[in-house]
């Protein structure tokens, strides 16, 4: 239903409540990026990402979902009536509003054709699909596969008006105090047109991150964090690493973060252990993801190295993104063979993914709200309330012993002071994950004692996952059983056969009174696990169909045609999250598959027994033309690759973050000489 009111006075209202937003959004910013703002009858909070090019889109987002309730705000005050935003916008209000809030419209189509898409992915995995250079891509909304179920349909979460019945219910709270912080998700607010209204004024969860498996936690998401992790100084395509602490045998920690005194936990004893940086920005929430994210630094370093010695005429450049396609090759395998199928089940693995059978143009591989919001939370079930850390033989470390979780939340100084990586390493590879029940999910370390870095109170996981859910409007659970083709819930004895426990049953039954009312992530982690997996069917499915578009929807994986050459493929499949561990610690004994708990050590081996890839399999002779023309002259922040293009060799110039190309980007070898000079780049950027 459209509401008419006066064009020009419902313009004029628009333009204050834009301007009222302005100074909404700006003040929250003052304020550390965070910040209640009252301009409802309830409060919305919210915070803004570290990084420049999400921050820039987060205020964008906030301030076009800010004027929309101010505007309703003012429409209740002046004409006593409570009306949606799309009952009282036309699209060119709507385009007039984006413009103003300075919401993105980001990369098209045509603009794919002039970067050098082709060879290697970009750092922010826009231009993957060329006729989609959005789907998948870092900044963009997380996509829905069932339609967002807000209070008012464009933004209010669930249970937000307490009055509110669903299903003739209240719905229960997610917090038993409602006095625990809670930070809405940043909205996105890239304008689809040519959908509906209500589909372009509703609030949606920007995906800060790249959804593909391209190893954007070790390389980052924008030009600009991934300019600060490179080591574009040493001419040799490496990362950069710490350049105050090594471990005990001089091998690299991760660099600091940018910005100093960093808010992470120090030992108040010795020397100050900043946090660490690296391409995912929770890197320093627990020991265990400070220590893998170590091991691929280093594994890129030593695989830089070794192609810089078998391939001498290749620049830094080729050998950044020829390791970085490597290693993004590495984690698809080991994901996809190693891991998802002991989540889901081998079942579940062949029904819903299959076999490859090549990439899919049409397919979206973009990460869901569900996937993201629900079913991939599965794991916060398997968190244990003590760290491990080992020593060599296995057995609880001497010096280092085991620690309580929450005391290991961001404490980089373990690692430095604490025997570097290793004990950590082996607590991981050799400690089996709790078993998960119905009637205990998650353990008091993340329901008490949670710690984030931007407010002093301890948080609850389970609470947090909860309101996630309803903040970003995801349908119930009985509604996704019904997408994945399961038998909905009724009753309950229904309920009881799905989670196998009876008394579990009727307290969920007690608490959420009908059973179309169960959050998605509640319902989810209860059922009983499918035979050979750790999840229930409904969490099965929805990583399962995920998986499959990650792989099918992405142009550079692994096993697409082209991407690698048929010998490289062999020696990928060599690849291991053990041989990882091998080369890149002091750890020589590990399980042959490290994500299947083995006892010490009767079932490890030796790590000269563990496949290793031959890298060999990357020597690329100098060709006849690169011979006569010689190797493109080098050019100051920034490098070139070598490709061919229309059956001619050609060097593709490009400049780092920050710096703007001048001059010709190609130079073709003809003759004996390239045909042009190579271009400069100019100005400069600070982090």
């Amino acid at each position: 239903m459209t509401v008419n009111f006066p064009a020009s006075s419902l313009r004029e209202l628009l333009i204050l409540s834009h301007q009222e937003s302005l100074q909404i959004v700006d003040d929250a910013l003052h304020r550390s990026g965070q910040r209640s703002t009252s301009y409802s009858e309830h409060e919305f909070t919210f915070r803004l990402q570290a990084e420049p090019q999400t921050e820039e889109i987060t205020r964008a987002g906030e301030v076009f979902q800010t004027a929309l309730q101010v505007l309703k705000n003012k429409i209740k005050q002046k004409y006593h009536r409570n009306v949606t935003a799309s009952e009282l916008l036309s699209w060119e209000d709507v385009e007039l509003l984006s413009e103003l809030s300075q919401c993105p419209t980001g990369p098209h189509s045509h603009t794919c054709e002039h970067i050098h898409h082709s060879k290697y992915r970009t750092i922010s995995g826009g231009c993957n699909n060329r006729q989609n250079p959005r789907w998948g891509a870092a900044n963009t909304a997380l996509v829905r596969w069932l339609p967002a179920e807000y209070e008012d349909g464009e933004g209010e979460p669930k249970g937000w008006r307490r009055e509110r019945l669903h299903n003739g219910f209240l719905l229960p709270p997610t917090d038993d105090s409602l006095c625990m912080p809670f930070h809405r998700s940043t909205p996105d607010c890239h304008i689809s047109f040519g959908s509906s209204l209500q589909r372009a004024v509703q609030r949606q969860q920007l995906n800060a991150i790249s959804s593909y498996i391209d190893a954007s936690v070790v390389y980052g998401h924008t030009p600009q964090l991934q300019s600060f992790l490179r080591d574009l100084s040493g001419l040799n395509g490496k990362l950069a690493v710490n350049d105050q602490f090594k471990d005990p045998n001089r091998r690299a920690y991760l660099p600091f973060v940018a910005k100093k005194p960093s808010l992470c936990r120090t030992d108040q004893t010795g020397e100050r252990v900043e946090c660490f940086s690296a391409g995912d920005g929770r890197v320093n929430e627990g020991l265990p993801l400070i220590a893998l994210h170590t091991l691929w630094l280093r594994e890129h370093n030593r695989i830089a190295e070794a192609l810089k010695h078998i391939n001498g005429h290749w620049s830094p450049e080729t050998i950044y993104q020829e390791t970085r396609k490597i290693i993004g090759a590495l984690h698809q395998i080991i994901t996809l063979r190693d891991y998802v199928p002991k989540i889901i089940g081998p079942e579940s693995f062949e029904r819903y993914l299959g076999p490859y059978r090549g990439y899919d143009p049409a397919v979206d591989a973009s990460a869901s709200n569900v996937f993201a919001t629900a079913a991939f939370r599965f794991g916060h079930a398997t968190i244990a309330p003590i760290l491990s850390r080992l020593n060599e033989s296995f057995q609880e470390h001497q010096r280092f012993p085991h620690l309580r979780l929450h005391t290991s939340f961001f404490s980089p100084w373990r690692i430095v002071k604490e025997g570097g990586i290793e004990p950590t390493m082996r607590g991981v590879i050799g400690t089996a994950a709790p078993s998960v029940s119905a009637n205990t999910l998650l353990v008091e370390e993340v329901t008490e004692r949670l710690v984030v870095l931007d407010t002093q109170q301890h948080l609850d996981l389970a609470s947090l996952n909860l309101q996630r859910g309803r903040d970003h409007a995801l349908p119930g659970y009985n509604e996704w059983r019904g997408f994945c083709g399961l038998r909905r819930v009724v009753t309950l004895e229904d309920l009881t056969e799905v989670v196998g426990d009876g008394s579990v049953a009727e307290k969920i039954l007690k608490l959420y009174k009908h059973a179309d009312n169960i959050d998605v992530w509640l319902g989810g982690l209860v059922e009983n696990f499918s035979p050979g997996s750790r999840t229930g069917p409904l969490f099965a499915c929805l990583i399962g169909k995920q998986m499959k578009a990650l792989r099918d929807g992405d142009r550079f994986w692994w096993e697409a045609d082209g991407v690698f050459t048929k010998q490289q493929k062999v020696e990928l499949l060599k690849g291991s999250v053990s041989r990882v561990v091998c080369d890149n610690s002091d750890i020589q004994e590990v399980p042959a598959d490290s994500f299947r708990f083995r006892k010490y050590p009767a079932d490890y081996v030796s790590c000269s027994e563990t496949p290793a890839i031959n890298l060999e399999a990357w020597r690329e002779e100098k060709s006849h033309d690169l011979q006569r023309c010689g190797s493109p002259r080098r050019i100051k922040n920034g490098d070139y690759i070598l490709a061919w293009k229309s059956g001619k060799l050609t060097a593709l110039y490009s400049c780092y973050h920050g710096f703007k190309l001048k001059g010709a980007a190609e130079t073709v070898c003809g003759g004996n000489r390239w045909s042009v000079e190579p271009p400069h780049c100019t100005g400069g950027w600070m982090f």
